[in-house]
């Protein structure tokens, strides 16, 4: 059989531009070919709070292997607390005939959950660290910096950040193929929904990755992009502070703008009963960041009303099962002390105050309680 042969002429700067793309080629094959085989079982959750102890409930209950990390044994023991609060909320209408089965549910979960104060030991056995801290770019970049140089090659980082570029924190890592975002939303055991993103520098296998660990959770992904808000809150913040400009504009009042958006559109809640929920200080956080990152964007234009009120400080949040909600400039405290059983105090010079109550009913999955009063 005749052999043709072929000879190709190439500078030697050519020579060693294809050297480095046929380099690049292989090795991202190797690394894809490891990602490939990697199946989430262990995760490490950073944040203790309401979404990572919620997070970490979710993957324990699926059987995952959770290490919930904060900075004190005393937050953790609260986390825990909480955490096996809301799995008896679970048993109580999952389990009712069958206690025994309930509390052998119960354990099995917590079996699974495991706390530390020391996140770079906890990362070296991970396949996926998950952080739920404060939403401050410098403050993620510094966790993720140092654990880059600890975990495994194999473990991928993501963030569930609401409002901040997953570029930007990943940037602080040698790792951006194996960074992606997982957007939970509140209160996590309820809520069905994850957004997940990625970068374009994340790896379809971490991508891949981060969506099947979603459906593990019995969660309903959707893909996004890194741009500001992904899908839910970019369309959530902006249509909450049009709502406020239409009230600045003079164009409507609070209450018939709630009224019309839950009468003529079908929303379970107007979007000054939704902006008291989120709180008004995490809207104009969100709103503010957006604008300094697009300031010619007129959806990211900052509210004078929403700036005057945080100012005076009306921006009030719960923690927790119960929020302490802000509205019609009326301070509305609510506390839980059985389930079913509620005391309020109301400290306002307002006629009309809402109070929005995520509590145990809430956990169990029978949606957001709104209750209306009015003074006599």
């Amino acid at each position: 059989m005749e052999q043709l042969l072929v000879s190709v002429a190439l500078s030697p700067a050519a020579a060693v531009h294809i050297m480095a793309f046929f380099t690049h080629r292989i090795c991202r094959g190797f690394s894809s070919s490891a990602l490939r085989n990697v199946v989430i079982k262990h995760v490490t959750i950073i944040g203790g709070g309401q979404m990572g102890a919620g997070i970490a409930q979710v993957a324990a209950t699926t059987g995952h292997s959770v290490t919930l990390v904060d900075t004190s044994d005393n937050i953790l023991k609260k986390s825990v607390k909480g955490i096996e609060g809301s799995l008896k909320r679970v048993v109580k209408k999952k389990f009712a005939d069958k206690p025994e089965a309930g509390e052998e549910f119960i354990q099995k979960v917590l079996q699974n959950v495991s706390t530390s104060t020391d996140a770079a030991s906890t990362v070296q056995g991970s396949d996926l660290v998950l952080e739920a801290i404060v939403e401050n770019l410098k403050i993620k970049q510094d966790l993720f910096g140092g654990l880059d140089k600890l975990a495994p090659a194999h473990t991928i980082f993501a963030s569930n950040t609401s409002s901040l570029p997953i570029s930007d924190i990943a940037s602080s890592t040698q790792r951006l193929d194996r960074f992606g975002g997982l957007h939970f939303f509140n209160p996590v055991p309820m809520m069905k929904l994850v957004e997940v993103i990625g970068t374009p520098a994340t790896s379809q296998e971490t991508f891949d990755s981060l969506l099947n660990f979603s459906k593990a959770l019995g969660k309903t992904p959707v893909s996004c992009k890194d741009t500001p808000g992904f899908i839910v809150n970019r369309l959530l913040v902006p249509y909450m502070m049009e709502a406020i400009r239409l009230h600045e504009r003079g164009h409507g009042s609070k209450e018939d703008i709630d009224i019309g958006m839950k009468l003529g559109a079908g929303y379970p809640m107007g979007p000054f009963e939704l902006l008291d929920y989120v709180g008004l200080d995490t809207a104009k956080f969100i709103i503010d960041g957006w604008s300094a990152m697009d300031p010619g964007n007129p959806l990211f234009a900052p509210s004078e009303l929403l700036n005057k009120l945080v100012a005076e400080g009306k921006y009030v949040r719960g923690r927790g099962l119960v929020r302490v909600l802000l509205l019609h400039d009326c301070l509305v405290q609510f506390s839980v002390s059985t389930a079913g059983a509620f005391r309020k105090g109301v400290e306002s010079n307002s006629e009309v105050f809402l109070v929005v109550v995520v509590a145990c009913d809430c956990v169990e999955g029978k949606g957001v309680g709104v209750m209306w009063g009015r003074r006599e």
